[in-house]
Protein backbone atom coordinates (compact mmCIF):
# COMPACT_ATOMS: atom_id res chain seq x y z
CA UNK A 1 0.00 0.00 0.00
CA UNK A 2 0.85 3.32 -0.71
CA UNK A 3 0.53 5.90 1.82
CA UNK A 4 -0.45 9.51 0.72
CA UNK A 5 -0.09 12.83 2.15
CA UNK A 6 -2.16 15.80 0.84
CA UNK A 7 -0.92 19.06 1.84
CA UNK A 8 -3.71 21.97 1.47
CA UNK A 9 -7.82 21.04 1.61
CA UNK A 10 -9.02 23.54 -0.66
CA UNK A 11 -10.64 23.29 -3.98
CA UNK A 12 -8.08 20.81 -5.14
CA UNK A 13 -6.68 19.15 -2.28
CA UNK A 14 -10.30 18.06 -1.06
CA UNK A 15 -11.05 17.03 -4.89
CA UNK A 16 -7.42 14.96 -4.54
CA UNK A 17 -9.00 12.92 -1.31
CA UNK A 18 -12.14 12.58 -3.27
CA UNK A 19 -10.50 10.86 -6.47
CA UNK A 20 -8.56 8.70 -4.25
CA UNK A 21 -11.51 7.63 -2.14
CA UNK A 22 -14.25 7.54 -4.70
CA UNK A 23 -11.87 5.55 -7.63
CA UNK A 24 -10.40 3.68 -4.92
CA UNK A 25 -10.34 0.55 -7.29
CA UNK A 26 -9.80 1.49 -10.47
CA UNK A 27 -6.83 3.86 -8.95
CA UNK A 28 -5.23 0.65 -7.34
CA UNK A 29 -5.63 -1.23 -10.51
CA UNK A 30 -4.09 1.29 -12.43
CA UNK A 31 -1.48 1.90 -10.11
CA UNK A 32 -0.96 -1.63 -9.23
CA UNK A 33 -1.08 -1.28 -5.93
CA UNK A 34 -3.60 0.61 -2.99
CA UNK A 35 -3.58 4.40 -3.05
CA UNK A 36 -4.75 5.31 0.81
CA UNK A 37 -5.01 9.27 2.01
CA UNK A 38 -2.74 8.89 5.58
CA UNK A 39 -2.70 13.12 6.45
CA UNK A 40 -4.28 16.16 5.39
CA UNK A 41 -2.21 19.06 6.05
CA UNK A 42 -4.17 22.12 7.15
CA UNK A 43 -4.40 24.95 9.14
CA UNK A 44 -8.03 24.59 9.66
CA UNK A 45 -9.75 22.16 11.40
CA UNK A 46 -13.20 20.17 10.05
CA UNK A 47 -15.50 19.40 12.24
CA UNK A 48 -18.12 16.85 11.10
CA UNK A 49 -16.08 15.90 7.64
CA UNK A 50 -15.02 12.40 7.97
CA UNK A 51 -11.94 13.36 6.62
CA UNK A 52 -10.90 15.33 10.48
CA UNK A 53 -9.44 12.08 11.73
CA UNK A 54 -6.37 12.43 8.76
CA UNK A 55 -5.89 16.35 9.33
CA UNK A 56 -2.59 17.72 10.76
CA UNK A 57 -1.32 21.16 11.39
CA UNK A 58 2.47 20.63 11.83
CA UNK A 59 4.23 19.56 8.54
CA UNK A 60 6.70 18.13 10.49
CA UNK A 61 4.59 14.96 11.14
CA UNK A 62 4.55 14.05 7.51
CA UNK A 63 8.01 15.09 6.99
CA UNK A 64 9.10 12.31 9.42
CA UNK A 65 6.88 9.38 8.53
CA UNK A 66 8.78 7.27 6.82
CA UNK A 67 5.15 5.35 5.98
CA UNK A 68 4.41 8.47 3.60
CA UNK A 69 5.58 7.47 0.11
CA UNK A 70 3.99 10.30 -2.02
CA UNK A 71 3.20 14.57 -0.94
CA UNK A 72 0.51 16.16 -2.68
CA UNK A 73 1.19 19.80 -2.56
CA UNK A 74 -2.34 21.68 -3.65
CA UNK A 75 -1.42 24.93 -1.46
CA UNK A 76 -0.89 27.09 -3.80
CA UNK A 77 1.80 30.00 -3.80
CA UNK A 78 5.41 29.71 -3.09
CA UNK A 79 5.65 30.07 0.28
CA UNK A 80 5.35 27.75 2.50
CA UNK A 81 4.88 25.22 -0.75
CA UNK A 82 8.56 25.32 -2.21
CA UNK A 83 9.95 24.53 1.70
CA UNK A 84 7.62 22.41 2.02
CA UNK A 85 8.18 20.28 -1.55
CA UNK A 86 11.48 20.85 -1.66
CA UNK A 87 12.38 19.12 2.11
CA UNK A 88 9.67 15.96 1.37
CA UNK A 89 11.98 15.17 -1.96
CA UNK A 90 15.12 15.74 0.41
CA UNK A 91 13.83 13.21 2.74
CA UNK A 92 13.23 11.01 -0.13
CA UNK A 93 9.57 11.25 -0.81
CA UNK A 94 7.98 11.85 -4.33
CA UNK A 95 5.88 15.04 -4.87
CA UNK A 96 2.61 15.93 -7.17
CA UNK A 97 1.89 19.41 -7.23
CA UNK A 98 -1.00 21.67 -9.39
CA UNK A 99 0.60 24.10 -8.17
CA UNK A 100 1.60 26.84 -11.43
CA UNK A 101 3.78 29.44 -9.37
CA UNK A 102 5.89 26.68 -7.54
CA UNK A 103 6.73 24.76 -10.74
CA UNK A 104 7.41 28.34 -12.75
CA UNK A 105 9.29 29.62 -9.79
CA UNK A 106 11.59 26.50 -9.01
CA UNK A 107 10.95 23.61 -11.21
CA UNK A 108 14.60 22.91 -12.31
CA UNK A 109 15.82 22.85 -9.02
CA UNK A 110 13.05 20.83 -7.84
CA UNK A 111 13.49 18.27 -10.86
CA UNK A 112 17.10 17.81 -9.99
CA UNK A 113 16.47 17.29 -6.38
CA UNK A 114 13.86 14.55 -7.32
CA UNK A 115 16.95 12.73 -9.81
CA UNK A 116 19.15 13.33 -6.97
CA UNK A 117 17.10 11.45 -4.28
CA UNK A 118 15.70 8.95 -6.96
CA UNK A 119 12.02 10.26 -6.49
CA UNK A 120 9.95 12.25 -8.97
CA UNK A 121 8.51 15.61 -8.96
CA UNK A 122 5.35 15.74 -10.60
CA UNK A 123 3.19 18.76 -12.23
CA UNK A 124 0.60 17.72 -14.87
CA UNK A 125 -2.17 19.44 -12.77
CA UNK A 126 0.36 22.80 -13.50
CA UNK A 127 -0.94 23.57 -16.61
CA UNK A 128 -3.93 23.33 -18.46
CA UNK A 129 -5.65 21.70 -15.43
CA UNK A 130 -7.09 18.40 -16.61
CA UNK A 131 -5.55 18.26 -20.31
CA UNK A 132 -2.45 16.12 -20.05
CA UNK A 133 -0.20 18.08 -21.97
CA UNK A 134 3.11 17.89 -19.84
CA UNK A 135 3.28 14.33 -19.97
CA UNK A 136 3.05 14.16 -23.40
CA UNK A 137 5.24 17.09 -24.02
CA UNK A 138 8.01 15.48 -21.92
CA UNK A 139 7.34 11.48 -23.42
CA UNK A 140 5.37 11.78 -26.29
CA UNK A 141 6.99 14.83 -28.96
CA UNK A 142 10.86 13.62 -27.86
CA UNK A 143 11.43 12.79 -31.13
CA UNK A 144 10.54 16.21 -32.47
CA UNK A 145 12.20 19.58 -32.36
CA UNK A 146 9.41 21.85 -31.00
CA UNK A 147 8.89 25.09 -33.55
CA UNK A 148 5.75 26.42 -31.48
CA UNK A 149 3.39 26.52 -28.71
CA UNK A 150 0.29 28.17 -28.45
CA UNK A 151 -2.36 28.29 -25.92
CA UNK A 152 -5.49 29.30 -24.09
CA UNK A 153 -4.15 28.90 -20.94
CA UNK A 154 -7.02 30.45 -18.81
CA UNK A 155 -10.40 29.87 -18.84
CA UNK A 156 -11.35 32.77 -17.11
CA UNK A 157 -10.55 34.86 -20.04
CA UNK A 158 -11.53 32.95 -22.57
CA UNK A 159 -15.26 32.77 -20.96
CA UNK A 160 -15.01 36.51 -20.52
CA UNK A 161 -13.50 37.57 -24.35
CA UNK A 162 -16.48 34.46 -25.25
CA UNK A 163 -19.12 36.46 -23.82
CA UNK A 164 -18.10 39.62 -24.92
CA UNK A 165 -17.87 38.63 -28.64
CA UNK A 166 -21.20 36.43 -28.56
CA UNK A 167 -23.60 39.46 -26.78
CA UNK A 168 -21.24 42.77 -27.86
CA UNK A 169 -20.57 43.45 -24.47
CA UNK A 170 -17.56 45.19 -22.49
CA UNK A 171 -15.33 44.09 -20.53
CA UNK A 172 -16.37 45.40 -17.37
CA UNK A 173 -19.91 44.14 -17.30
CA UNK A 174 -18.86 40.07 -18.22
CA UNK A 175 -16.28 40.43 -15.94
CA UNK A 176 -18.99 41.24 -13.12
CA UNK A 177 -21.11 38.39 -14.00
CA UNK A 178 -18.29 36.08 -14.50
CA UNK A 179 -17.38 36.73 -10.84
CA UNK A 180 -21.15 36.44 -9.94
CA UNK A 181 -21.14 32.84 -11.63
CA UNK A 182 -18.01 31.77 -9.78
CA UNK A 183 -15.81 32.01 -12.84
CA UNK A 184 -13.55 34.95 -11.67
CA UNK A 185 -12.09 35.51 -8.45
CA UNK A 186 -12.97 38.32 -6.39
CA UNK A 187 -9.63 39.77 -7.38
CA UNK A 188 -8.96 38.77 -10.55
CA UNK A 189 -5.93 40.85 -11.72
CA UNK A 190 -3.32 37.25 -12.12
CA UNK A 191 -6.35 36.28 -14.82
CA UNK A 192 -7.30 39.17 -16.19
CA UNK A 193 -3.83 40.80 -16.60
CA UNK A 194 -2.03 37.42 -17.83
CA UNK A 195 -0.22 36.54 -14.93
CA UNK A 196 -1.41 33.21 -14.78
CA UNK A 197 -1.18 32.27 -18.38
CA UNK A 198 2.08 33.45 -18.32
CA UNK A 199 3.92 31.07 -15.67
CA UNK A 200 2.21 28.57 -17.91
CA UNK A 201 3.30 29.40 -21.07
CA UNK A 202 7.08 29.65 -19.29
CA UNK A 203 6.87 25.84 -17.81
CA UNK A 204 5.82 24.82 -21.25
CA UNK A 205 8.37 26.47 -22.97
CA UNK A 206 11.18 25.14 -20.50
CA UNK A 207 10.02 21.39 -21.19
CA UNK A 208 9.89 22.62 -24.68
CA UNK A 209 13.84 23.47 -24.77
CA UNK A 210 14.80 21.82 -21.26
CA UNK A 211 15.92 24.80 -20.02
CA UNK A 212 14.78 27.86 -17.59
CA UNK A 213 12.51 30.11 -18.85
CA UNK A 214 11.77 32.97 -16.59
CA UNK A 215 8.60 34.00 -16.41
CA UNK A 216 9.34 37.56 -15.76
CA UNK A 217 11.11 37.82 -18.89
CA UNK A 218 8.00 37.02 -21.03
CA UNK A 219 6.12 40.21 -21.92
CA UNK A 220 2.60 39.95 -21.00
CA UNK A 221 -0.31 41.66 -22.06
CA UNK A 222 -3.82 41.13 -20.31
CA UNK A 223 -7.58 41.40 -21.75
CA UNK A 224 -8.88 44.64 -19.81
CA UNK A 225 -8.54 47.10 -22.83
CA UNK A 226 -10.19 45.02 -25.50
CA UNK A 227 -13.96 47.00 -26.04
CA UNK A 228 -17.07 45.94 -28.16
CA UNK A 229 -15.62 48.09 -30.82
CA UNK A 230 -12.74 45.52 -30.97
CA UNK A 231 -15.14 42.71 -31.70
CA UNK A 232 -17.13 44.38 -34.10
CA UNK A 233 -14.18 44.52 -36.51
CA UNK A 234 -13.18 41.11 -35.43
CA UNK A 235 -17.25 39.72 -36.22
CA UNK A 236 -16.27 41.92 -39.95
CA UNK A 237 -13.39 39.61 -40.22
CA UNK A 238 -14.91 36.47 -39.45
CA UNK A 239 -12.19 36.41 -36.44
CA UNK A 240 -12.34 35.99 -32.80
CA UNK A 241 -9.85 37.40 -30.07
CA UNK A 242 -8.44 35.24 -27.41
CA UNK A 243 -5.23 35.75 -24.96
CA UNK A 244 -2.81 33.58 -25.86
CA UNK A 245 0.06 32.83 -24.18
CA UNK A 246 3.17 31.86 -27.21
CA UNK A 247 6.48 30.72 -27.47
CA UNK A 248 8.42 30.04 -30.54
CA UNK A 249 12.06 29.67 -32.12
CA UNK A 250 12.72 31.94 -34.74
CA UNK A 251 16.53 31.83 -36.85
CA UNK A 252 17.85 30.15 -32.74
CA UNK A 253 15.98 32.98 -31.08
CA UNK A 254 13.36 32.79 -28.90
CA UNK A 255 10.48 34.82 -28.91
CA UNK A 256 7.30 34.79 -26.26
CA UNK A 257 4.35 36.83 -24.83
CA UNK A 258 1.36 36.71 -23.44
CA UNK A 259 -1.42 38.97 -25.06
CA UNK A 260 -4.71 38.95 -27.34
CA UNK A 261 -4.52 37.91 -30.58
CA UNK A 262 -7.10 38.10 -33.49
CA UNK A 263 -7.25 34.82 -34.99
CA UNK A 264 -9.50 34.00 -38.36
CA UNK A 265 -11.34 30.84 -38.51
CA UNK A 266 -8.56 28.58 -39.99
CA UNK A 267 -6.61 28.82 -36.55
CA UNK A 268 -7.47 26.09 -34.57
CA UNK A 269 -8.22 26.88 -31.89
CA UNK A 270 -10.69 29.83 -32.68
CA UNK A 271 -13.68 27.58 -31.72
CA UNK A 272 -12.21 27.25 -28.24
CA UNK A 273 -15.04 29.12 -26.07
CA UNK A 274 -16.21 29.90 -22.94
CA UNK A 275 -14.01 28.04 -19.76
CA UNK A 276 -12.17 25.92 -21.85
CA UNK A 277 -8.66 25.87 -22.14
CA UNK A 278 -6.40 24.58 -25.76
CA UNK A 279 -2.82 24.10 -26.16
CA UNK A 280 -1.11 23.60 -30.01
CA UNK A 281 2.01 22.51 -30.35
CA UNK A 282 3.62 22.61 -33.94
CA UNK A 283 6.83 19.98 -34.29
CA UNK A 284 8.70 20.18 -36.91
CA UNK A 285 8.31 16.46 -38.12
CA UNK A 286 4.58 16.00 -36.72
CA UNK A 287 2.80 19.40 -37.75
CA UNK A 288 0.55 20.58 -35.19
CA UNK A 289 -1.30 18.86 -32.29
CA UNK A 290 -3.74 20.16 -30.30
CA UNK A 291 -4.44 19.71 -26.34
CA UNK A 292 -7.93 20.20 -25.19
CA UNK A 293 -10.32 20.19 -22.55
CA UNK A 294 -11.43 21.96 -18.68
CA UNK A 295 -8.35 23.75 -18.23
CA UNK A 296 -9.60 24.72 -14.37
CA UNK A 297 -12.09 23.29 -11.91
CA UNK A 298 -11.62 20.88 -8.92
CA UNK A 299 -12.64 17.65 -10.48
CA UNK A 300 -10.50 18.48 -13.75
CA UNK A 301 -7.47 19.19 -11.80
CA UNK A 302 -7.78 16.94 -9.27
CA UNK A 303 -8.04 13.78 -12.10
CA UNK A 304 -4.69 15.28 -13.42
CA UNK A 305 -2.79 15.44 -9.85
CA UNK A 306 -4.45 11.87 -8.99
CA UNK A 307 -3.09 10.62 -12.45
CA UNK A 308 0.70 11.25 -11.45
CA UNK A 309 0.15 10.23 -8.17
CA UNK A 310 -0.67 6.49 -9.98
CA UNK A 311 2.55 7.07 -12.36
CA UNK A 312 5.13 8.12 -9.28
CA UNK A 313 3.30 4.83 -7.66
CA UNK A 314 3.97 3.01 -10.56
CA UNK A 315 7.84 4.06 -10.81
CA UNK A 316 8.17 3.75 -6.82
CA UNK A 317 12.20 3.65 -6.59
CA UNK A 318 12.61 4.97 -10.09
CA UNK A 319 13.44 8.43 -11.42
CA UNK A 320 11.60 9.71 -14.51
CA UNK A 321 13.52 11.70 -16.70
CA UNK A 322 12.43 15.26 -17.04
CA UNK A 323 14.39 17.39 -19.29
CA UNK A 324 14.42 20.94 -17.67
CA UNK A 325 17.48 22.16 -16.72
CA UNK A 326 18.93 25.15 -14.50
CA UNK A 327 20.42 27.31 -17.65
CA UNK A 328 18.60 29.77 -18.29
CA UNK A 329 17.17 30.37 -21.74
CA UNK A 330 17.30 33.83 -23.00
CA UNK A 331 13.97 35.42 -23.94
CA UNK A 332 14.74 37.28 -26.89
CA UNK A 333 13.34 41.38 -27.26
CA UNK A 334 10.02 41.81 -28.19
CA UNK A 335 11.24 44.96 -30.26
CA UNK A 336 12.49 41.86 -32.92
CA UNK A 337 8.89 39.82 -33.32
CA UNK A 338 7.64 40.20 -36.09
CA UNK A 339 3.78 40.54 -36.39
CA UNK A 340 0.94 41.48 -38.15
CA UNK A 341 -1.53 44.21 -36.63
CA UNK A 342 -4.82 45.27 -36.73
CA UNK A 343 -4.91 49.15 -35.78
CA UNK A 344 -8.17 51.44 -34.77
CA UNK A 345 -7.58 55.12 -35.56
CA UNK A 346 -9.79 57.71 -35.05
CA UNK A 347 -10.31 59.87 -38.24
CA UNK A 348 -10.43 59.07 -41.44
CA UNK A 349 -7.05 59.57 -43.09
CA UNK A 350 -6.11 56.57 -45.51
CA UNK A 351 -3.50 58.67 -47.11
CA UNK A 352 -1.36 59.07 -43.68
CA UNK A 353 -2.22 55.51 -43.09
CA UNK A 354 -0.75 54.17 -46.46
CA UNK A 355 2.41 56.62 -45.74
CA UNK A 356 2.99 55.34 -43.05
CA UNK A 357 2.19 51.46 -43.07
CA UNK A 358 2.67 50.92 -46.93
CA UNK A 359 -0.66 49.14 -48.40
CA UNK A 360 -3.11 47.99 -45.60
CA UNK A 361 -6.53 45.85 -45.61
CA UNK A 362 -9.13 48.30 -44.66
CA UNK A 363 -12.04 46.46 -42.29
CA UNK A 364 -15.50 48.80 -42.22
CA UNK A 365 -17.39 47.91 -38.62
CA UNK A 366 -19.73 50.89 -39.27
CA UNK A 367 -18.43 52.96 -36.16
CA UNK A 368 -18.13 56.21 -36.73
CA UNK A 369 -15.19 57.91 -37.09
CA UNK A 370 -12.78 55.19 -37.38
CA UNK A 371 -10.58 53.56 -39.27
CA UNK A 372 -9.74 50.26 -38.70
CA UNK A 373 -6.86 48.43 -40.92
CA UNK A 374 -4.89 45.13 -41.22
CA UNK A 375 -1.04 45.85 -41.33
CA UNK A 376 1.65 43.59 -43.17
CA UNK A 377 3.78 41.79 -40.86
CA UNK A 378 6.71 44.19 -39.25
CA UNK A 379 8.69 44.32 -36.52
CA UNK A 380 7.06 45.50 -33.39
CA UNK A 381 9.90 48.33 -33.02
CA UNK A 382 8.74 49.45 -36.75
CA UNK A 383 5.24 49.14 -35.68
CA UNK A 384 5.54 51.10 -32.37
CA UNK A 385 7.55 53.90 -34.01
CA UNK A 386 4.94 54.08 -37.05
CA UNK A 387 2.14 54.27 -34.91
CA UNK A 388 3.25 56.76 -32.22
CA UNK A 389 3.58 59.56 -34.99
CA UNK A 390 0.60 59.00 -36.04
CA UNK A 391 -2.84 61.01 -34.62
CA UNK A 392 -5.75 59.26 -33.20
CA UNK A 393 -4.02 56.18 -32.03
CA UNK A 394 -6.58 54.17 -30.26
CA UNK A 395 -5.71 50.26 -30.47
CA UNK A 396 -3.82 47.65 -32.13
CA UNK A 397 -4.11 44.07 -31.81
CA UNK A 398 -1.74 41.74 -33.17
CA UNK A 399 -3.09 38.72 -35.61
CA UNK A 400 -2.71 35.11 -34.89
CA UNK A 401 0.65 34.35 -33.53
Amino acid sequence: MIKVAVLGYGTVGSGVVQVITENQEIVAKRSGQEIQVKYVLDLRDFPGDPIQEKVVHDFNVILEDSEIDIVVETMGGTKPAYDFVKASLEAGKSVCTSNKELVAAHGAELIQIAKDKGVNFFFEASVGGGIPVIRPLNDCLTADKILQINGILNGTTNYILTKMSREGSDFDAVLKEAQDLGYAEKDPTADVEGYDACRKIAILTSLAYGKQVDYEDIYTEGITKITAEDFAYANKLQASIKIFGSSKMVDGKLYAMVAPQMILADNPLFAVNDVFNAICVTGNMLGDVMFYGKGAGKEATASAVVSDVVVATQQMGNNVQILWDADKMEVASMDDMENRFFVRLAGQDKAAVEAAFGPVDYVEAGIEGELGFLTGKMKEKDFNAKVSAMDGFITRIRLGF
